[in-house]
């Protein structure tokens, strides 16, 4: 009787940690679908393209994460649930993570409940490549960025009525756009800088003046709060610093341009305050998003530092980038605005 009860106690454990792991796993194993082509079928051999986008593969490690590397340039996979886009909701577009090709409406967003962002449509299918894909011993169909060939998940055709695919794409492979904010209209081969320096309202206006810089936005990141509002970074206990998203064309303006125009812009040597602005809000900041970014700006500082410009250390805080909140529509653009009298 003991041994019955015993194994009555761990037949439900055992059934769920089963169907746990066949949740986890049905994005890549493509247990709920054949993989297809657009048109349905599967594609017999891959398909060769002029690239929009190239760099060299010391190019893509210099402005990728090594995450963003192993997923985008490796076809490495996420883990289930874990990406940051896989329950968001905001409406706006989701592009790619390595050149900023917009891929994905959030109109066709959905939840497969595989733990990735789901989609039942691109934006446009020219800018998808489709590749088979016979790893893991299955046959799946591979969806890459035709602008750049970056590794962005796979399609099945498991999905919703009226497309019935299922586009089952790592969060770590996308970047979102914000409907309505600038960087909606961010264009193919742009990248993208964080800096936090007083005040965001100043900082951006200078930024967006700069030759080279596609758009601007403001908003808040560096802290602990999910969705702050300013009401609350203002308050100095979210963590958060008043930043500005700039996206600028490298081959017209370096991000070492960038760098230098920032130290230029603002006193960096103010430690969590900025004039009468006071709080950790206003630090001084620079988050990097890739490890060139990071070797740029610390070989900035020791320069700088070494130079006698400033007349106390530089206390510019370098930071992994981290996500980044729009700020309320009253601030971006405000000295534009208030020039416009809007």
């Amino acid at each position: 009787m003991g041994s019955t009860m015993s194994q009555k106690r761990l037949w439900p454990a055992a059934v769920l940690l089963f169907l746990t792991t066949v949740a986890a796993v049905q994005c890549s194993t493509a247990r709920r679908g054949t993989a297809t082509g657009s048109d349905g079928a599967l594609l017999e051999k891959e398909t060769e393209m002029t690239r929009k986008v190239q760099k060299t593969d010391k190019g893509w490690k210099d402005s990728l994460t090594a995450e963003q590397y192993r997923v985008l340039r490796e076809a490495g996979t996420e883990r289930p649930f874990t990406g940051k886009y896989n329950d968001h909701q905001e409406a706006g577009t989701y592009a790619c993570g390595a050149c900023g090709s917009r891929l994905f409406a959030s109109e066709t967003k959905y939840d497969h409940g595989t733990g990735w962002p789901s989609f039942t449509a691109p934006v446009d299918k020219s800018r998808l490549e489709l590749r088979e894909d016979r790893s893991h011993g299955m046959v799946r169909t591979e969806v890459r960025c035709a602008a750049c060939g970056s590794h962005l998940g796979h399609v099945f055709n498991d999905g919703p009525a009226p497309t019935g695919e299922h586009y089952c794409i790592n969060s770590i492979a996308l970047d979102f756009l914000q409907s309505g904010q600038p960087g909606e209209m961010k264009k193919e081969g742009t990248e993208t800088a964080v800096f936090a320096a007083g005040c965001f309202w100043g900082i951006e206006d200078k930024f967006s003046r700069m030759k080279g810089v596609m758009s601007t936005r403001v908003g808040y990141t560096g802290g602990r709060t999910k969705n702050p509002t300013y009401k609350k970074v203002c308050s100095d206990t979210t963590g958060h610093a008043e930043s500005v998203e700039v996206v600028f064309d490298p081959k017209i303006l370096g991000y070492e341009e960038l760098l230098e125009a920032f130290f230029r812009f603002h006193d960096p040597t103010q430690i969590n305050r900025q004039g009468p602005d006071v709080g950790t809000q206003y630090r001084s900041a620079i988050f990097y998003l890739n490890e060139a970014q990071k070797d740029a700006a610390l070989k900035l500082i020791v320069k700088l530092d070494a130079s006698g410009q400033f007349d106390r250390p530089i206390a510019t805080q370098v930071l992994s980038a981290s996500e980044f909140y729009p700020a309320e529509d009253y601030h971006q653009k405000y000295y534009e605005k208030l020039r416009s009298g809007k």
